[in-house]
Formats: C-alpha cells, structure tokens, sequence
C-alpha cells in the first residue's frame, strides 16, 4: 500500500473509531475537537516506518511469550525483531509497555457477502449487500481478524475495494460462488423454480454469485474457470448435503466422482485447490479421492475417515460452532432437525483430529448475522475445550496462514502472513495482556486490541485515549 494510500487509510479508520464509540458526541457536540483528533492524527500517520518498544511477542507459532523486545516495521513488512535498542531515526514509536505483540488473526472460513444482510438480501440486492459487507468487512478488521478465507459468496468486489483502500477490511481469499449440484447444498432455489434447463436462466442467487448449479463435468468446468476468471484462489464445492439447505439431505453425497474430478483438475490448472463441503464419511471419502485438498467441517467423520485424512495430508478446516446457530433454526424444522444430528459430532470431530494429528484450521462459518459475528473472537476463544490458549492462537495465526498459503501462484498477498518475524507481513495486534494466560482477551478486542495494523497500517490505535 503507497504511503498515500496508507495515510487515507489511517484517518477512515480514525472517523470510524469516532463513530463507533462514546466519541459519537464528540461528534454532536464537540465538533472541533474531533477535527482537531483528526488533523493531529493524519499529521502522525505519514511514518512509513513504526518502531513497537519494549513488547512481548507471540510469534504464531511458540507456546510463550518472547523476552521483552523491540520490532521495527518498514511498508508494510517486519524488518527487524531484537531484544536490543533498535536505532529507527525517524520512525513513529510506540510504547508497548510490555504488552502483546501478535500476528492479525485469520478466519479461515468466512463469508464476507452472506453476513450483514438476510437471505432475500443476498440474493435480490446485490447494491445494498456490497454496502453491507463494506461495513461488516470494517467491523472484522476491528476485531482484529487482518485476513479472512472467504468460502462462498460474490466478495471480489469488496475485496477489491478494500486492497485500494477505499474502505477498511480484512485481506480476503475468495473462492467465489459455491459450487454445488441441484438439489445440493448452496441450492435455495424452490420447487416452482423447475425443471432446470441446461442454459436456462439462472437464479438472483446465481446472479449475484452466492452460489452456482452445475450437474455435470462440463458445467463444473465451465463455472470452475469463471471463479478464476473473476480471481478465485480456490474452488469451493459442496460435496455433500447442508445444514442451511431445506432440500440437501445430510446423508446425500452430492456430486459425483467425475464432477469432483473435474473441479481438481481446473484448479489443479490454475496451480490452487479445492476445499469440499462434506460431513459424511461416504462425501469425505469421495472427496478425498478426487484429489480434494481440504475438507470443511467433517462432522460426521468415523475414525477411518480421520486415518485416511491424515496419511494423506489433507487439511480439516474445523468450527467450533456457536450453538445459536442451532437454537436459532426454527423447531420442527428439516434444518434444525440436521443441526441436531451435526452438532454432537462437533467435539468428536476436534478429539479426532487431536489424536491423529491432523492440520487442522480454524473458522467461524457465521451466516445472516451481524450480531453473531461480534462474538468471533470469543468463538475463537472456546477452542480452549480442545487446545491450549496458545495451540488455539497458533491455529488462527501461523496454522491458518500455512492453508492459505495452498493458493500457490494464485496467492492475492504474497508474502508472509500469521507470524511475527523478520521479512513478514506487518499484520500486527497489540494486546493490553497476556493472552496466552487468558484467552478471553481476544473476546473483547474494543478493549484490549490497543493498536491494529494491517500491512504496516494502523487502523487502531487507543493507546493515546
């Protein structure tokens, strides 16, 4: 990002900070002191270079905290990590006083389209979802989560938007639209929308680029390379039935063998992956057998299924999911009778994977609610009924980082992500604590993220207040 960029980037963030504390009656009433903050700030914001003092840093990787240490940033990348004085002439220096310095967190299973808004919104009114997702896309970055792995959802657009710095957000890979099969899950269309006709009109939802039917090699193929075409880094299929989807059966593997072999082979092409949908052991297995890379949720997984996922290296991408998304689905429903059967295998699923020793990411899977979403960093913060604090903090840093980084060539942010070290990114937070003793400061990061910076931009900083 130009210094420029990076500069206008800093005063939004500061205007939203405003906005979006008590200091709304600074903005009522006290109108000069706001402008003043704002000019004060932008006068600061122009350092390329930011010296981080006397900080103890959880590189994304260890199980402790290092010695008390200095960390120069330069651009947007870590430069230089010491326990000695670090000689910065001219950098903005900022006191850590002994706090946390940690990599930005990664969701890596996100849907940066299908949150701030309803279903019907989704998928009729595309203007005011980008609207929505663009200030949805803030609110994560204020939470602290710095890049996101978008699995389903038409987000080039906002991401677009938030690489230019138009509007502040996460770094985003996206898959593009789910690719699913009729009657798949990622299929809302009704009844009345049949019978499909091969090049027949599409969908709102298709449309917009929430999700796509194929129902055949070809059609995989087709609308595989379309996703490229828009800039997918992924390819996102649902091999198997849904909790979300009234007329996707959970026990259904949804594609077949060829048309799962067809998406590998775009996306093989394309030098990426493809991250399958699939709870049961019969969609795993297919999955795995067409060349998957990584399956999402597994919930249903037998112990077999979690053998063969680990001799064969495939990622799980697990979510510890909130059980409001369950109690929210209306009683006597077909998706909440589904939810009922995929919500006890959640634990049996993360003590699978903790005994074979499977690589293992981490995700929120939040759907049409904003509410639920400001609990993603204590949706991260329950991952200690299986993992350490700092197993759990590794997982949403260094170990979600190592995933995205399977885009290969097609990778949007080259460079290093998830870790604090020499020649990284300069996605960093600033934690007033220890989380590795209390995990729950990551739960409220209003106030206890005092600095959050991405690619060497602070978009927060409360340490003057």
């Amino acid at each position: 990002m130009s210094n420029a960029v990076g500069v206008a980037a800093r005063c939004k963030s500061t205007v939203l900070s405003l906005v979006r504390s008590a200091s709304l009656k600074i903005l009522q009433g006290k109108k000069r002191l706001a402008a003043a903050l704002l000019l004060g700030f932008c006068a600061t914001a122009s350092a390329d270079d930011i010296l981080f003092e006397n900080v103890r840093i959880f590189d994304g990787k260890g199980t402790a905290l290092s010695a008390p240490s200095n960390v120069l940033v330069k651009g947007n990348v870590i430069a230089r990590i010491s326990t000695d004085p670090v000689e910065a002439e001219g950098a903005e220096r900022i006191a850590g006083n002994g706090r946390t310095l940690m990599p930005g967190l990664i969701d890596a299973h996100w849907h940066a389209m299908l949150i701030a808004t309803t279903p019907a919104e989704a998928m009729e009114d595309i203007g005011f979802a980008n609207l929505a997702a663009g200030d949805e896309a803030t609110d994560t970055l204020m939470r602290g989560f710095t890049t996101v792995r978008d699995v389903g959802g038409p987000a080039f657009g906002l991401k677009r938007a938030i690489d230019r710095g138009i509007i502040a957000g996460p770094r985003i890979y996206p898959s593009g639209a789910m690719i699913t099969v009729t009657s798949g899950h990622g299929d809302f269309r009704q009844p009345s929308d049949l019978p499909r006709r091969i090049g027949g009109p599409f969908t709102p939802m298709e449309v917009n680029g929430g999700s796509i039917v194929v129902d055949s090699p070809d059609e995989v193929r087709l609308r595989a390379r379309e996703q490229f075409m828009q800039g997918a880094v992924l390819l996102k299929l649902t091999a198997g039935g849904g909790v979300s989807s009234p007329h996707s059966p959970l026990d259904v593997t949804t594609f077949t063998a060829p048309e799962l072999r067809a998406a590998v082979e775009i996306a093989d092409n394309w030098g990426t992956y493809v991250a399958a949908h699939a709870f049961t052991p019969e969609a795993i297995e297919m999955a795995i057998a067409a060349g998957v890379k990584c399956i999402e949720h597994g919930f249903l997984m037998n112990e077999d299924d979690a053998k063969l996922i680990a001799e064969n290296g495939i990622w799980l991408s697990l979510q510890p999911l909130h059980d409001l998304m369950r109690t929210s689905l209306p009683e006597g429903s077909v998706e909440r009778a589904k939810a009922e059967e995929v919500w006890p295998g959640i634990d049996r699923t993360y003590k699978l994977a903790k005994k074979y020793k499977i690589k293992t990411a981490w995700g929120t899977d939040i759907l049409f609610s904003r509410a639920l979403a400001r609990q993603q960093g204590a949706i991260l913060a329950s991952l200690v009924r299986w993992y350490t604090p700092a197993e759990a903090l590794a997982m949403a840093t260094g170990t979600n980082a190592e995933l995205l980084a399977l885009s290969g060539k097609r990778n949007p942010y080259p460079g290093k992500l998830g870790v604090v070290e020499e020649g990284a990114l300069a996605d960093l937070l600033l934690v007033d604590g220890n989380p590795l003793e209390n995990i729950d400061l990551v739960a409220d990061p209003a106030n206890n993220f005092k600095i959050i910076m991405k690619d060497g931009v602070v978009y927060k900083n409360t340490l003057a207040e």
